[in-house]
């Protein structure tokens, strides 16, 4: 499949030049080895990988005995995986580098050689059993990998100019018109359902065969389960509570993550540990309120209230509809044709916070619940900042929308408290582009775009 993150690897690999390794972080199952060794084969002589969930003692022992003698380990690795390594012509990847962090640190001496490049995939980077004992390298250049996008899904299913036509309308300002609008909203529900999961969107193009779609993201969910039990030493319990209760939290109206659910008087410190193991594993998206929506949004931001969206909603709905251990195809088609009885504003805000985090957008809300000034009370799906800032109007308020009736109430009361630090605000919805007030509605398929 072809994957945007393709042009930064042949970015890196000409402004860099063997001056850095490329470590690419992601959730499981999102394509990291597989672009890697897609890189490698197209781009070099020839590609070294080593799997560090499949390598054994005769290799790791290499890390850890010939780094004196690079002459020895590059000699012993060529030999033991039969591949023949060419100066500044090969790439060795590390696969899973987590497993084995010393390989990770060796990193340092490897790119100081220079014989050859270096690309790093994995997951979970930053947990202190991953990193603890290791000098993390400064030559390590940190790239993050997501699933596919909205443009991504459209090239797999063989549209190379869908978004084209978007583009141009999102920079000119221009609706898309009936006819192209209803197509691209066909075409964005099939990525809201499918999801974004390599395997599932493969499965989807060959196949059209919702059940078969599902399954594979069955299997990715088992996979995550296993993830926890194996890898979150010590607060598996809390981690697997905050996975099972991301659906159930979504569908509430305010969507705030409430600890309370499950646990009665638990405490944000008794489960960050959890939260932090779920980001950093890339199966969730945090975001979190910013109080001020002022410059430097993090400098404002209540880290204990947030909310937790999955990080690929096609997992969210058959994370969300499991009653039967399978989402029949009667659900799929029901949201395919958006006449599911039950809110869907959960699953609409979800892809928006996915496209908006594939985008390289940190994630901020703004909330304010008080009881004692209504004109102060109001909730702001999401923030976003603008690239080039200025000394006043460098926030967008973005309301996310999924039904065709809606009121504006928080977003007009915003505007009239906070309007020197505003921007551009946006409605996010299924309907085509228009300006109306001030305010700027986009179809949610030109959400990537901001």
């Amino acid at each position: 499949m072809r994957r945007r993150i393709y042009s930064e690897l042949e970015k890196w690999k000409q402004e860099e030049a063997g001056r850095t390794a490329l470590l690419i972080d992601g959730a499981r199952r999102v394509g990291k080895s597989y672009i890697a060794e897609d890189f490698g084969r197209a781009e070099y002589k020839s590609y070294l990988l080593i799997d560090f969930n499949r390598a054994g003692r005769e290799v790791t022992d290499l890390f850890l005995n010939y780094l004196n003698d690079l002459d020895l380990f590059f000699l012993y690795l060529s030999n033991f995986y039969g591949i023949k390594l060419y100066e500044r012509e090969s790439l060795i990847i590390f696969d899973e580098v987590q497993l084995f962090p010393r390989a990770r640190s060796a990193i340092k001496y490897l790119v100081a050689d220079g014989r050859y490049d270096y690309i790093e995939t994995g997951s979970l980077m930053s947990i202190k059993k991953n990193v603890q004992d290791i000098l993390i390298p400064s030559e390590e250049r940190h790239i993050r990998m997501y699933p596919l996008d909205f443009e991504e899904f459209l090239w797999a299913m063989g549209n190379e100019s869908m978004m084209d036509l978007i583009r141009l309308c999102f920079e000119k300002g221009k609706p898309m018109g009936q006819v192209m609008h209803r197509k691209a909203m066909d075409y964005f529900r099939q990525y809201l359902i499918v999801g974004g999961m390599p395997q599932a969107v493969e499965a989807y193009v060959e196949t059209r065969d919702f059940d078969r779609v599902d399954r594979v993201k069955r299997d990715i969910l088992t996979l995550y389960r296993a993830d926890i039990v194996k890898h979150a030493e010590g607060y598996e319990m809390k981690v697997e509570q905050i996975f099972d209760d991301i659906p159930s939290q979504l569908q509430k109206h305010d969507k705030k993550f409430r600890l309370s659910s499950l646990k009665k008087e638990a405490r944000f410190r008794d489960y960050e540990d959890a939260m932090f193991w779920l980001n950093d594993a890339m199966i969730v998206n945090m975001c979190y309120n910013s109080t001020a929506p002022s410059i430097g949004l993090k400098l404002n931001m209540d880290r204990m209230t947030l909310k937790c969206y999955m990080a690929d909603t096609g997992l969210l709905i058959s994370h969300a509809f499991d009653e039967n251990g399978i989402v029949s195809e009667e659900i799929y088609k029901k949201l395919l044709f958006n006449k599911l009885e039950v809110n869907q504003g959960m699953i609409v805000e979800n892809i928006v916070a996915q496209m908006l985090a594939a985008a390289g957008h940190k994630l901020y809300f703004y909330s304010n619940s008080s009881r004692e000034d209504a004109a102060s009370r109001m909730e702001i799906d999401f923030l976003t900042a603008k690239s080039r800032i200025s000394s006043r109007h460098n926030i967008s308020p973005i309301e996310v929308k999924s039904g065709k009736n809606y009121t504006l109430t928080s977003l007009k009361k915003f505007r009239e408290k906070y309007g020197e630090q505003l921007h551009i605000p946006y409605v996010i919805h299924s309907g085509d582009w228009k300006q109306e007030d001030g305010i700027t509605y986009l179809p949610l398929y030109m959400t990537p775009l901001l």
